[in-house]
């Protein structure tokens, strides 16, 4: 991930220093580098063969990237402005080398660990100056994803949030902003994505091949345009509603049961787009434009995919 990132932000423009934090002889170290080196190379040499970049830029981008060693900490991390942890997911590990990182980089840099699963207070202890500390999850592969998941913790100063949204956004990417529970946004809905398709092949519903196509040209075709929230609006909160109190009765299980905000959503009319208000606000929406701006995002999205066909006339 620590790679990842790194290419992203020298792609941008920014001169990146990779730390690596390991205690190691300098004959390891010296291996680890070339290492890291040959897979930032490598990831630049496939942007440029899928056209994100042209191929004159990719010794200029790479450069832009040094790998230092653990010693070489104390003089590389005052001068960062932002500093991604990226150990692994040992949460003694990374408090231990937050509470180093920190201490070495003096208050000035916004620290920011890239855990998928520890929760930002739980790590906001070991920071010197916690105010400029917040979780920041990339999803992978991070030089390609749009989306990254910011998470303050209670320690965490408002304008590090908004100073942490703008690089990223200036960078070209999607952060978004969520309270510190287990699971950020997106890694509690795909668990339960992942394990529902996992079931339906234990189940015999259909074959994996089938039900990744299903995937694929329905759920996720939709889901790239519409939000899932927008979508319930889209079609009617109802509608999740009794789907979901049918689903409940015919399969027995309470996992399907929709939460408590649709019953009360609908009990206020908040039914979606036919009402005006759903999970969004729809009250001055040219509702015929957005449907439409919708659709066209539909068809160029089919014609990425190669499935846009001509009318037979």
């Amino acid at each position: 991930m620590g790679r990842g990132i790194a290419v992203v932000f020298a792609f941008a423009g920014h001169r990146v220093v990779v730390v690596d934090f390991k205690e190691r002889d300098a004959s390891a170290f010296d291996a680890l580098a070339a290492d890291a080196t040959a897979e930032i190379r490598a990831t630049l040499d496939i942007l440029s063969r899928i056209d994100l970049l042209p191929s004159e830029l990719v010794s200029t981008i790479a450069e832009r990237i040094t790998i230092v060693s653990r010693q070489e900490a104390a003089a590389a991390l005052p001068r960062c402005d932002v500093i991604f942890e990226g150990m692994p997911e040992i949460l003694d590990l990374k408090q231990a080398a937050l509470a180093e990182a920190s201490r070495l980089a003096g208050e000035g840099p916004i620290i920011a660990s890239t855990t998928s699963t520890i929760l930002v207070d739980d790590l906001a202890g070991s920071i010197e100056h916690p105010g400029r500390f917040l979780n920041a999850h990339w999803l992978n592969p991070a030089f390609l994803v749009p989306l990254i998941e910011l998470s303050p913790g209670k320690r965490t100063a408002p304008e590090t949030t908004a100073r942490m949204k703008a690089l990223l956004e200036g960078i070209g990417k999607v952060p978004v902003v969520c309270a510190a529970r287990p699971g950020f946004i997106v890694p509690r809905i795909q668990t339960l994505a992942m394990n529902e398709a996992a079931r339906m092949v234990e189940e015999g519903v259909a074959s994996a091949e089938d039900i990744d196509k299903a995937v694929i040209y329905g759920f996720g075709f939709r889901f790239a345009v519409l939000g899932l929230l927008e979508f319930i609006d889209w079609g009617g909160g109802d509608i999740l509603h009794h789907a979901s109190r049918y689903l409940v009765e015919a399969l027995g299980n309470s996992r399907y049961a929709a939460p408590e905000i649709i019953a009360s959503n609908m009990r206020e009319g908040r039914i979606g787009m036919k009402t005006g208000q759903g999970f969004m606000n729809y009250d001055g929406v040219d509702q015929a434009a957005y449907r439409e701006q919708r659709l066209a995002a539909f068809a160029s999205a089919l014609r990425a995919m190669g499935l846009a066909r001509e009318p037979v006339a």
